[in-house]
């Protein structure tokens, strides 16, 4: 099942080809770093791509004040083993500005929030082009996603509005105050990733292996108390179970997975017995039918 893997250094040359794109169309790219899986495999291409040169692009990462721990320990540690620049906008600014408002209630997220974070740290540090892992299994609004993603003057964007991409030539032509969003790992699946993972022997942080953590049930899925920023009902009893993350984001929109695995062969064959899809463990976009592309009109990810 992970032998015999050719179709991965395709994709890896594609990728890579289009890091190196990037670096000569635009005059100061950025690559948005999460923690999650599809931005450390990101952020490795690009190391790939430059050695031995360090990466040229800065890391951006958009801190909710809602983290996981362990996501913040592997950021740091990651940019000081590779070198990298790192820059970090935080919400919690955002809302002490008054440029958001923090919501409330039971299901109260930063996830929304963060899109206003992100587009005054673009806007500060005048990156015109923006790196991301996205991938087009993900969810339907990422496959309607060219891989060069061209966003107006008020980092909208506009899915009737795409620029063809034919013979895998990219047009970075913009006007002053626009920028893209650019997406090396489009062609990549769910698979592709953790197979590569695999391969290149990544290491990633300790949340996407099954480890004891402490759990409530909300709305068809395990919700983490620990860290504990979700307000839960009377009735939301808390347990502890053996958990790992599929998708790791801000914990009050990250879904737990129910689990045994302990290594990357594991969660390979995991994801090849499942039905649900990655994002479906991911409560921000249950929210409406169209909540990604909603999301993404106005400027996030």
């Amino acid at each position: 099942m992970i032998n015999n893997l050719t179709h991965l250094r395709d994709l890896e040359a594609e990728s890579i080809y289009i890091l190196r794109e990037v670096a000569a169309q635009f005059e100061k790219p950025c690559i948005l770093f999460s923690g999650g899986k599809d931005s450390i495999v990101l952020t490795y291409l690009a190391y790939k791509a430059f050695y031995p040169a360090k990466i040229p692009f800065p890391l951006v990462h958009i801190d909710t004040g809602h983290n996981f721990p362990e996501t913040l320990t592997y950021r740091d540690d990651l940019v000081k083993k590779l070198g990298a620049d790192l820059v970090v906008g935080y919400v919690q600014d955002s809302i002490d500005q008054g440029k958001v408002r923090e919501e409330t209630g039971y299901n109260a997220s930063r996830n929304k929030l963060q899109t206003v974070t992100l587009l005054d740290t673009l806007a500060d540090h005048k990156f015109d082009a923006a790196l991301g892992g996205a991938r087009r299994d993900e969810e339907k609004a990422r496959a309607k996603e060219r891989i060069f993603s061209h966003r107006d003057e008020f980092g909208q964007w506009n899915p009737k509005n795409q620029r063809p991409e034919l013979w895998s030539l990219y047009n970075a032509r913009k006007e002053m105050g626009e920028h893209f969003r650019v997406f090396p790992i489009s062609n990549w699946t769910e698979m592709d990733v953790w197979q590569y993972i695999y391969q290149e022997g990544i290491v990633l942080p300790s949340l996407y292996y099954t480890h004891r953590r402490k759990a409530f049930f909300r709305d068809g899925q395990w919700l983490a108390a620990d860290p504990d920023v979700i307000p839960r009902r009377p009735e939301e009893e808390v347990v502890e179970l053996d958990v790992r993350c599929r998708t790791i984001g801000d914990v009050t929109c990250t879904g737990l997975t129910l689990s045994k695995a302990h290594s990357v062969e594991d969660i390979i064959g995991e994801i090849a017995a499942t039905r649900v899809t990655e994002r479906g463990g991911r409560a921000d976009d249950k929210r409406s039918e169209t909540a990604m592309e909603d999301r993404k009109k106005q400027g996030y990810f």
